[in-house]
């Protein structure tokens, strides 16, 4: 425990430059949501699991650990919720196309009043050992190191759906994302070296859509 409590930033950096594979691919495509649509910077999207069913459903946002506020994402462990719709933003370009590897910042169109933003970014766990996505700012992580970067997605190995993957501002490296069970109110999206989260992308405004058109 002593060992973990002392995990400092360099350490995670360190770890990952040395273990994980890089979240980059020299096959660029543009990003497509579940129906063949291109993703567009700004449209509402839900982030699914690419095979539905026990492995559950959609992000959302939870309070893990000692956090005060609710700002970890997690992975609803229920497959009939959707979570919670994102927006991809290309920095610097207001409308733009998204391809594999774009630099991006994912946030929510919505978030707790104590989050201090609805942006998506890296914060260190030293409790559990790992490196995990939330939203917010450095205020809602007291005493937690933060890690500055850029989101991507890249198209998952399978050949079927995306994966996540998360830049490090100054590093060359680009890391994956997967989940982790740590046997909380959803599972936690981190940086891994592991199996990554394979994930489709459903346009929110589409699905509402259809759904009010199945209830009427």
């Amino acid at each position: 425990m002593k060992h973990l409590l002392s995990l400092t930033l360099s350490f995670f950096i360190f770890v990952f430059i040395t273990n994980l594979s890089l979240a980059t691919s020299n096959d660029v495509e543009q990003v497509l949501d579940i129906n063949g649509n291109p993703i567009f910077p700004g449209g509402q999207y839900y982030i699914l699991p690419a095979l539905r069913g026990p492995g559950g459903g959609g992000v959302r946002l939870g309070r893990t650990g000692d956090l005060k506020c609710p700002v970890t994402v997690l992975q609803d462990r229920r497959e009939v919720k959707n979570g919670l719709p994102v927006k991809f933003t290309i920095p610097g370009i207001s409308p733009g196309i998204i391809f594999t590897g774009t630099p991006l910042e994912i946030e929510y169109t919505k978030k707790p009043s104590c989050a201090a933003s609805t942006k998506w970014l890296i914060f260190v766990d030293n409790v559990i050992g790992k490196a995990c996505i939330g939203i917010g700012g450095p205020e809602n992580y007291p005493g937690v190191q933060t890690l500055k970067g850029k989101f991507n997605i890249q198209k998952h190995a399978s050949g079927f759906g995306y994966n996540l993957g998360f830049c490090v501002t100054g590093s060359p490296t680009c890391l994956d994302i997967g989940r982790f069970d740590n046997d909380e109110a959803g599972r936690r999206l981190n940086l891994t070296e592991h199996e990554v989260y394979q994930v489709v992308f459903v346009d929110a405004a589409t699905y509402e859509a259809e759904y009010i058109k199945s209830v009427v």
